[in-house]
């Protein structure tokens, strides 16, 4: 792993830090998704995985309509619980990125990662989920999307002069 060097002193800037904490705290967040999915999965399955999800304003879990019968309960168990563990897996990714970016190990291709691939992720569930009121806005859905903005603005300001041979 190459490390960039200004003048005989790391890149590893306060830019570059706040970025990959961004990610590596991200991923931990993600992570716990994949966790309370497969617990919920384990504990109730029918109604565990949906209460843990909808609850937002315009779906309220007193107004809610379960599932009855036993197809459909474990159909949407099982779509509910491979969300849960995508997610856990896009915050490994996540993890993954905020390593690259702070040992500077091809730290433009982990930004572009970031900013595509997570960005995909957490936007889509923001504005098709949070936003409409689905799934309950708090800190927990939020914190996601404003840790991935933060990186996002921040990082290019510590990153070495782009050069896409290094980004491929």
């Amino acid at each position: 792993m190459e490390q960039y060097k200004i003048e005989g002193q790391n890149r590893l800037n306060t830019a570059v830090k706040i970025g990959g904490i961004a990610y590596i705290i991200w991923g931990i967040l993600h992570l716990y998704v994949g966790y309370m999915g497969i617990s919920q999965y384990i504990i109730d399955p029918d109604k565990g995985l949906w209460s843990a999800l909808i609850g937002g304003e315009h779906m309220p879990i007193e107004k809610f309509q379960f599932a009855t019968d036993p197809m459909t309960l474990k159909v949407t168990a099982n779509f509910i619980l491979n969300f849960c563990l995508d997610v856990a897996g896009y915050g490994l990714l996540g993890i993954l990125i905020g390593r690259m970016l702070l040992k500077m190990s091809k730290p433009w291709l982990a930004y572009f990662m970031g900013v595509f691939i997570i960005g995909l992720a957490d936007l889509s569930f923001l504005f098709l989920q949070v936003t409409p009121g689905h799934i309950r806005g708090d800190w927990a859905t939020y914190g996601g999307p404003i840790l991935w903005f933060i990186a996002v603005v921040v990082l290019p300001f510590g990153l070495p002069k782009l050069k896409w041979k290094e980004v491929i």
